[in-house]
């Protein structure tokens, strides 16, 4: 059981990483419950992280990360990513064959891109994959093969193909492809807050970063992936 303050506190800190991607500091903890000293968000912390509610980050400051919360909290629906998995090797035949009227069509592969440190702008299409017709919709698709682990707690791999959707916006929460000052693209979850858009890693290891507005340039969304085993 969490005492007041302690919810109060992790439902603060979870809207303002689901906001902004980071963590509020002690004078805003200390401000948002009306406390009059920072020793007593220091307990708070302590008792949240003692119950694996949140964990620190270590050697990053202001680094938190909500592991769970209260039951009597609905998490927002852009915060987490449940990714659709279609296995290769005959995934897309088993979609033909099941009945509903949805074949398989051929999405261009437009080379990896990097799920850890941004790569290269993405290329023209090296080959096509087959996915199922229904894990897209109306409007044009691509497939990127994934490089690194810095999404692995999204349940994106290394070497997972992603199918992505093309879009130049997207909601705050939303895993997109993102080109990093023109020349680097990446795969992260999005969040805007005013004047700053932070590209956000499901990895522990890897760091939030920042930038401005006209640094970043959404050119997909994630729908699904293909894995291979």
């Amino acid at each position: 059981m969490l005492t007041r303050k302690q919810h109060q506190l992790l439902v603060f800190i979870n809207q303002r990483l689901d906001e902004t991607g980071v963590s509020p500091s002690f004078d805003e903890m200390k401000e948002a419950l009306g406390l009059k000293s920072k020793s007593g968000i220091h307990r708070l912390i302590t008792g949240l992280e003692e119950r694996e509610f949140i964990r620190r980050l270590p050697h990053r400051a202001r680094a938190l990360e909500v592991l769970r919360l209260p039951d009597d909290v609905s998490v927002h629906a852009g915060q987490k990513f449940s990714p659709r998995v279609i296995e290769g090797g005959g995934a897309a035949r088993k979609a033909e064959s099941a009945g509903d009227g949805k074949s398989s069509i051929q999405l261009p592969l437009l080379g990896r891109i990097a799920a850890g440190t941004p790569i290269e702008a993405l290329s023209d299409p090296t080959r096509f994959v087959g996915v199922p017709g229904d894990l897209v919709g109306r409007g044009e698709y691509y497939c990127l093969e994934v490089d690194g682990d810095s999404m692995v707690e999204a349940g994106i791999l290394d070497g997972d193909t992603v199918v992505i959707e093309r879009a130049d916006n997207a909601d705050n929460g939303t895993i997109v492809v993102a080109l990093v000052e023109g020349l680097e693209v990446t795969l992260k979850r999005l969040r805007k807050r005013h004047n700053s858009v932070a590209l956000e890693p499901a990895n522990a290891d890897y760091e939030t970063r920042i930038f401005g507005p006209d640094q970043v340039e959404v050119q997909g969304k994630l729908v699904g992936l293909v894995r291979a085993y």
